[in-house]
């Protein structure tokens, strides 16, 4: 059991890290800018959570980019739940992931043709907010998810996971292959990826727990999201640590470059991988046994979250502000955080089970 010291420590550390999947959601912003802005956009009106769901409603979706596996299930999740509401879906967006100038015609777009919300993937923290925020002064609740705005210019984000359950959870996940016993590296991004080195540190608290005694970290290493660079960095740890037992990627170019190297080598299966990656990435690494089980989010609940978030602000039944709670049919009770962040929850554990009922 952990000591109430470390709880405390562990959650005021979750706070103020809760946001690191987005690393740009906060673009520099600081809190004097926020309060001059209006705060965030959602500080308006007061929630009445009892207020009954709106149907009739028109919710665009806009992702970072259509055509895209991975957002083409998150929107149909958030299609799904939108038609359950009694409401009208509606997807428009741009078929590049880096058309920033497209995505603000969009919002534009969106805004002209008086939708009553719109869930939005930012593909820049700033440059959609001018749009956004004109939006909202024409009425229109507006969601983020998966890539944040700079908090003042939406009234929540849906973020894909807390940064705590990420970190520690790929710590579990690979004990669990190696028997809490063994020696264990990282594959990492960026040596400077706010995010992965916020999963890390909760990887290394969670290290510390007494299950985890026999355990023991070797090495960080950086593939910098270079598939070559990380199939590299997978032979030098193998090598320069010649009793490793398993690696934890917890980036979806880290893991998969070293499933390949993994599913070459003599290590196949004897050294176990883990971390963050797509199912249509691992598939065949899970199949021919170099990988039992990794794990990222499931993003058809994402895209229902979203979209759920957007009925429930268009209702009056939440604004956006901290604290408040809201039910999203069968994903159960949500409370909004620190800026409006809703996280969906536990990331999902995908194996040999389950992972061919996915396809991104």
């Amino acid at each position: 059991m952990r000591t109430a010291s470390l709880r405390r420590t562990c959650a005021a550390l979750a706070a103020v890290t809760s946001l690191a999947l987005a690393a740009t959601a906060c673009g520099g912003t600081t809190k004097e800018d926020v309060k001059n802005e209006g705060g965030a956009a959602a500080s308006a009106g007061k929630a009445d959570p009892n207020a009954a769901t709106k149907k009739g409603l028109t919710v665009g979706f806009l992702p970072k980019q259509v055509n895209n596996p991975y957002f083409t299930s998150a929107d149909q999740g958030g299609e799904k739940a939108v038609r359950e509401l009694g409401s009208t879906f509606k997807e428009v967006g741009p078929t590049s992931a880096t058309d920033t100038a497209g995505q603000v015609s969009y919002v534009n777009t969106l805004t002209q043709q008086q939708v009553d919300a719109m869930a939005v993937s930012a593909q820049d923290p700033g440059a959609l907010c001018t749009a956004l925020k004109q939006a909202m002064k024409n009425g229109i609740k507006v969601v983020t998810y998966d890539s944040d705005t700079n908090p003042e210019c939406r009234n929540a984000f849906v973020s894909q996971a807390s940064a705590e359950d990420l970190g520690r959870t790929e710590v579990q996940l690979l004990a669990e292959q190696i028997g809490h016993q063994g020696e264990i590296a990282i594959l990492s991004a960026a040596q400077t990826a706010t995010n992965q080195n916020t999963w890390i540190d909760f990887m290394k608290d969670e290290l510390q727990d007494p299950e985890y005694r026999n355990m023991k970290l070797v090495e960080v290493a950086y593939g910098n999201d270079d598939a070559q660079q990380s199939f590299q960095q997978t032979q030098g740890l193998l090598q320069e640590h010649p009793n490793l037992k398993g690696i934890i990627s917890p980036t979806t170019v880290g893991i998969k470059a070293a499933a390949q190297y993994l599913s070459g080598s003599k290590y196949k299966g004897k050294v176990k991988l883990t971390g963050l990656g797509t199912p249509n990435d691992m598939r065949k690494y899970v199949k021919n046994g170099t990988v039992e089980a990794f794990e990222l989010w499931d993003p058809a609940k994402l895209g229902e979250l979203a979209a759920r978030t957007a009925v429930a602000l268009a209702s009056g039944q939440i604004t956006g502000k901290e604290g408040e709670t809201f039910t999203a049919g069968a994903m159960g009770e949500y409370t909004l955080g620190k800026d409006g962040v809703i996280n969906l929850g536990k990331p999902t554990v995908f194996n040999a089970g389950n992972i061919d009922q996915f396809d991104f």
